[in-house]
């Protein structure tokens, strides 16, 4: 086990509930049960090879104030999290609290994320061909067994600048999506179909738009103690299916043995570089209702509302107005010109109009913040119609 993951999976970075600061831990899921009790977790619509479903667990997206986030063709929109220089106005103090106490996790995770990729480093530039596998086992063995984690806190190392701002860009979370889940309200899971690694809460899969060798950050919370657990007894070998897991494997390749490391309340795991793009995950589901924060460095390039208000007014340049009728009339009727703004004005009807209130009033059990923008984006659609 020790040997797999630390020559084939060795940019995974498991962290130990007891590293993390027990106030953390306690503000962090007190802000999971507010926000399950205030019914703010919905199962996403999605569609798969062409075909719509409702996923299994369900979602919240909080982040950076006006940041949305696509996954299988579906656009989350963040609750967003408190931040200097805006006002969200909450439906009550304790989703503010929520929010807040999930961008502390954020900024922790970080600086997490920060260390490792250094403490990555390091070992890639001190590790030499010739040292024999038994004592890179041995170091790695010891190392989980004394701190807790994969690689050991590299706080003290010093990098060149250029290298810390790409670290430092890579973890930069601005979304964190939120999940929930209960296996025992589960009419069906499916079974991981490669290993024989049991009930999957979600199946294989890479994490999509997110920033080029961006580092994952995911922290476990799952209820445990609960009366399924506490009933199951069985002696077995391998995975224990009432504990929750994290798996990996080789992306498309299932000779190379998977990996299925157990997750108990409060821990965290770091997917570092490239990894999420070269290997796939999944979710194995125990027998309790777990909570997990994922945090990611979204690519925003196309998804934030600065950048459609800036495709909106881009479009509007072509449009006059008659200064005694008031109607509106184009510039230009050249086909670039033309096409390029009906193509801004699709993308504005079908990737953000349509995908924000195809959701529904979600969004209204947190916050109003995205009401306003929206209409001023309709206003847009309407002027380019």
């Amino acid at each position: 086990f020790l040997f797999q993951w630390k020559t084939k999976y060795s940019k995974l970075v498991f962290r130990k509930s007891d590293t993390v600061p027990e106030e953390l831990h306690q503000m962090v899921q007190e802000s999971f049960l507010t926000l399950r009790k205030h019914d703010c977790f919905f199962q996403d619509l999605v569609r798969i090879k062409g075909k719509d479903f409702f996923t299994p667990v369900s979602r919240i997206l909080i982040g950076n104030p006006g940041c949305t986030y696509k996954y299988l063709n579906t656009r989350l929109f963040t609750v967003p999290w408190p931040t200097e220089g805006y006002e969200i106005k909450y439906c009550s103090p304790q989703i503010h609290d929520a929010c807040k106490a999930l961008i502390k996790l954020n900024d922790y995770l970080h600086i997490e994320a920060v260390k490792a990729l250094q403490g990555q480093n390091l070992l890639e530039s001190k590790e030499t061909e010739d040292t024999p596998v038994i004592d890179r086992e041995q170091n790695f063995a010891t190392s989980l067994r004394e701190k807790g984690s994969v690689s050991q806190d590299q706080s003290s190392f010093c990098v060149p600048e250029d290298d810390f701002t790409s670290l430092n860009s890579r973890t930069s979370y601005n979304v964190t999506l939120l999940n929930y889940m209960d296996p025992l309200q589960m009419l069906y899971l499916k079974q991981e179909p490669y290993f024989g690694m049991g009930n999957m809460a979600v199946s294989w899969h890479h994490d999509e738009n997110l920033v080029e060798r961006s580092t994952v950050a995911v922290y476990s919370y799952s209820c445990e103690g609960s009366p399924a657990e506490e009933t199951y007894d069985q002696k077995l070998q391998g995975r224990d299916p009432a504990v929750w897991h994290v798996g990996l494997k080789v992306a498309w390749d299932i000779e190379t043995p998977g990996l299925a490391i157990p997750l108990h309340q409060g821990d965290f795991y770091l997917m570092l570089d490239d990894l999420n793009m070269t290997h796939q995950h999944c979710v194995l589901a125990g027998f309790s209702p777990r909570f997990s924060s994922t945090h990611r460095v979204a690519d925003c390039s196309r998804g934030t509302l600065e950048y459609i208000f800036g495709q909106c007014e881009l479009a509007l340049q072509n449009l006059q107005t008659d200064s005694n009728s008031g109607a509106l009339s184009l510039k230009s009727l050249e086909t670039a010109v033309v096409k390029q703004v009906e193509e801004i004005h699709n993308e504005v009807e079908f990737e953000w109009l349509r995908q924000f209130w195809f959701q529904g009033k979600r969004y209204l059990k947190c916050t109003d913040w995205w009401l306003k923008p929206m209409a001023k984006l309709e206003e847009y659609w309407r002027k380019m119609e």
